[in-house]
């Protein structure tokens, strides 16, 4: 199983859903992606993103302030 990682620490709302939307654009169906967002408001924006999208939001967590998404390409 192929994983790739996006790092959006930094980044304020939308740019973390924006930037994710595009990546997964470019990933083949089955791939994990690893999201990690220091916005707070990504915990609401992403999971909307993937229910648009059709996408897989496989896990949920946070470490040390950094949201932290499982993802998968549907």
């Amino acid at each position: 199983m192929e994983t790739s990682r996006l790092d959006l620490k930094g980044l304020k709302c939308p740019l973390p859903a924006l930037k994710l939307r595009k990546a997964l654009t470019r990933l083949a169906s089955g791939t994990v992606m690893i999201v990690e967002c220091s916005d707070p408001l990504a915990s609401i924006d992403i999971p909307h993103l993937l229910r648009e999208t059709g996408d897989h939001l496989e896990g949920e967590s946070r470490e040390n302030g950094i949201l932290i998404f499982t993802v998968r390409k549907a």
